[in-house]
């Protein structure tokens, strides 16, 4: 932790300097002289379309000053004519006054290059694969100013030519614009596949509902990060030995993304109405494995049959997309009006990536295919980290529910433990109790008989017997009460009558422990029950809370009505309890009173169970104790006549 706190520290502390001495840089650079001469734009050039079939006819026409067209680069290159496959262009090289000139042309379409200055070839590049952009840098020298540049081009698509301004400027200048030219695609492409190969591995410590989704997501990054850097100039320009896997893995990426796009949808949002997702991903599946056939057979051909191939894995594709994105979207703007809020998110990143997208596809397509897709990529960082979010809010909504469903295991335990304890206690005091009971009555008959016969101590000594004998037979009736707390005739109830009389039994004992007794119910409330057993139960509490007065303590007795429940309080301001000892009320043979037992609050929590009823205590040492019983509501119209009762 450490280590990694000082790394953390080390790296702030290396930024902070980079971007100090960056600024610095960048404020001593501008604080010099500017000797250079500024970069210079060539705007205008001319044209001429050839035959390639002969090397010195083209050649020839390079010096015929007839078929010469004017080209500006505020307009758009000149449209291929039917039937014409190569070209000239010829431009004048101004005034260099550098001191290492050179010329920079950023974007020339074509397959095969060729450059000259004069007579001289100066650059050669004769590409077998389908990917007609080239980002030109030509040294020259001062010698060469007025001179006249031209470029031969040969194509088999429907452009060709140069689009924008050529540059001519100082040589570490432009080597900079020609370096950079596609290289934040490569970097943007690279951190989306890094991502998708962590994803990936995540994916196997996800259950099987999210395993799904998160290799289709990172399948989906993965292919994005392909497309980003195989449609960079980058690497054809500097690597463009590696064209022809540069173009397998562009189709590759494409191919894979179409069907896991739609599959990540569908796991997330579901099959569509008619299940037309579905049917969806299974054409793009199918469509897939097709186009991988036919670039296999192109392939194996010695690309015979690349424009078929090109016209099935580009121009169909691309009509897929659009079909795609338009689908997509209809059904996001369905679930988003649901309310679903993964819609919502879904909505705002793959809006952004299809608008674009569809927008980027559509002007390509109008403008002929004269038109590099760029902005998609940035659309698709919106949209990836959207589907993330997506995916983070459904992890993060399962682990909640674990947490809630080990939450609710563990009271299920608890509860489990608890029945399992009482059940054998149950077992054993109904087993034991009627056989201790009557040599403990024949034992107290005897000891009563010897009491009337002696005096003096022999006869304290009695008596103490007698009251100890009374004690014992009093837990063993807590012992049958808890054993069956079944109530052998049941009534219903009133509250106010019950706790009346039970105020009536406690009030002394209230009063010599120099307390009193607060008593507000209702005379309309009314549960079905036993009515000793009831009494039984609340005299329990009642007690506990007089043998923990202080001095000037008070017992408050409430109970109110809650829909179909009684809710009923026992209140006092006692010496209250810590949190280890309230957890544990109920426990057999649990007591903080140096005579208890523990055996009345548990024979109480039987009794409220039985009346389908619950009981909780909330308590906080120095501060009293409150006991909170619910038990259900009974309808005092079903009073029964005197002498009448309902057995369970």
């Amino acid at each position: 932790m450490r280590l990694i706190k000082k790394l953390s520290s080390l790296i702030s502390i290396s930024v902070i300097m980079l971007c100090i001495s960056l600024f610095l840089g960048g404020w001593t650079a501008s604080a010099a002289p500017n000797v250079r001469h500024a970069s210079q734009y060539i705007t205008e050039w001319q044209m001429k379309w050839i035959q390639p079939d002969a090397a010195d006819q083209a050649l020839q026409a390079k010096s015929d000053e007839a078929g010469w067209i004017k080209v500006d680069s505020s307009h758009e290159i000149p449209e291929l004519p039917a039937g014409v496959s190569a070209a000239w262009t010829r431009l004048t090289l101004p005034e260099l006054n550098y001191t290492a000139p050179s010329i920079y042309i950023e974007t020339l379409y074509a397959l095969h290059v060729k450059v000259f200055v004069g007579e001289h070839l100066v650059y050669e590049e004769n590409r077998d694969y389908i990917k007609d952009h080239y980002s030109l840098f030509i040294p020259l020298s001062p010698e060469d100013s007025g001179q006249m540049l031209y470029v031969q081009t040969e194509t088999l698509q429907d452009r060709m030519g140069i689009k924008e301004a050529v540059i001519a400027g100082e040589h570490d200048v432009l080597v900079k614009e020609y370096i950079n030219h596609g290289l934040i695609d490569v970097i943007l492409g690279s951190s989306f596949f890094f991502l998708a190969v962590v994803l990936f591995v995540c994916a196997f410590y996800l259950n099987k509902e999210y395993f799904s989704i998160a290799v289709s997501l990172s399948i989906v990054i993965a292919s994005t990060g392909v497309l980003s850097i195989t449609y960079s100039p980058f690497i054809y320009t500097f690597y463009s030995g590696l064209g022809p896997l540069s173009i397998a893995l562009l189709d590759l990426g494409l191919l894979s993304l179409l069907p896991a796009l739609t599959f990540l949808f569908e796991s997330i949002f579901g099959s569509g109405r008619f299940g037309l997702i579905t049917k969806f991903r299974k054409f793009q599946v199918a469509y897939s494995l097709f186009c991988a056939v036919c670039f296999m057979v192109n392939l194996l051909s010695g690309n015979q049959w690349i424009e078929w191939y090109y016209f099935i894995s580009t121009t169909i594709v691309g009509g897929i997309l659009i079909l795609q994105f338009l689908l997509l979207i209809a059904c996001v703007i369905i679930y988003s009006a649901k309310g679903n809020k993964d819609a919502i998110i879904f909505a705002v990143g793959f809006g952004t990536a299809a608008v674009t997208g569809v927008s980027e596809l559509v002007w390509y397509y109008i403008r002929g295919r004269n038109y590099d897709l760029f902005m998609w990529k940035w659309a698709l960082v919106v949209f990836i980290l959207s589907l993330i979010a997506i995916l983070g809010r459904r992890l993060a909504h399962n682990h909640r529910q674990v947490v809630q469903y080990s939450r609710e295991l563990e009271l299920f335990n608890n509860e489990l433990q608890r029945s399992e304890k009482m059940e054998i206690i149950s077992e054993l005091a109904a087993s034991v109790a009627h056989e201790v009971r009557n040599p403990l009555q024949v034992t107290r008959g005897f000891l009563q008989l010897l009491t009337q016969k002696t005096a003096g101590d022999d006869k304290k000594y009695l008596t103490m017997a007698l009251s100890e004998l009374d004690r014992a037979s009093n837990i063993i009736t807590d012992f049958l009460t808890f054993a069956k707390p079944e109530f052998e005739q049941i009534s219903v109830l009133n509250l106010y009558d019950e706790f009346k009389h039970i105020e009536s039994i406690l009030l002394p004992l209230c009063h010599l422990n120099g307390g009193k007794m607060v008593l507000d119910v209702p005379d309309d409330l009314w549960v079905r029950g036993n009515s000793s057993k009831l009494k039984q139960a609340f005299i329990n509490i009642i007690k506990n809370s007089i043998e923990s007065f202080g001095e000037d303590g008070v017992i408050y007795m409430y109970a109110a009505r809650k829909e179909n429940k009684v809710i009923i309080r026992i209140k006092d301001n006692g010496e209250g309890m810590e949190p280890e000892v309230l957890s544990r009320l109920g426990e057999p043979y649990f007591s903080n009173k140096s005579k208890g037992t523990g055996l009345g609050l548990m024979v109480t929590f039987r009794i409220i169970e039985a009346m389908q009823g619950e009981i909780r205590f909330v308590s906080q040492k120095g501060a009293g104790t409150e006991s909170i019983t619910l038990l259900p509501l009974a309808e005092g119209r079903t009073i029964p006549a005197p002498g009448e009762a309902g057995t369970l």
